[in-house]
């Protein structure tokens, strides 16, 4: 009960944390079964509100959520309900995060700037092509379409 106080646990989690304990599987299972049925465990609420929590808050793609639903021990099948719920807008996000980012790297060459903002999305969980588009219209945008050299002149008199 400690552990669903300080936070929300998978069925996987909840099982892995009274299995530190001395209690049999058959009380396990039990204890579980019970936690189930009053609501303190359920995989897709807790499904939901990752998903909701890692598009919303850190701009996650399909791919991170899926790989954070699976560590947390949630079943393929819930997983796959959880994401059936996000829009489909990874190219949208994936713009949008890549917007906020493109100035930052604009003192670096194009190619080193595009290579760094793909990575940056792929961490995010959004597929290559994603990346790579989102990445490129964001640092077309930030550097008004001409491709930064990395080297500025200045003139003197």
């Amino acid at each position: 009960m400690r552990k669903l106080r300080t936070r929300s646990l998978s069925v996987s989690e909840a099982r892995g944390v009274l299995k530190g304990f001395a209690i049999e599987s058959s009380q396990i299972d039990d204890v579980i079964d019970d936690f189930c049925r009053r609501g303190y465990l359920d995989d897709a609420i807790l499904a939901g509100h990752l998903v909701t929590s890692g598009v919303e808050r850190k701009g996650l793609g399909r791919v991170a959520l899926s790989r954070a639903l699976a560590q947390r021990g949630i079943p393929r099948d819930v997983i796959s309900a959880a994401l059936d719920e996000v829009p489909d807008d990874d190219a949208e996000r994936a713009l949008e995060f890549a917007r906020t980012k493109a100035r930052s790297l604009s003192r670096l060459d194009h190619e080193t700037a595009l290579r760094r903002l793909v990575g940056q999305l792929s961490r995010r969980g959004y597929n290559g092509s994603v990346a790579m588009t989102a990445a490129r219209t964001a640092l077309t945008e930030a550097t008004f379409g001409q491709p930064s050299s990395g080297v500025r002149f200045v003139e003197s008199d």
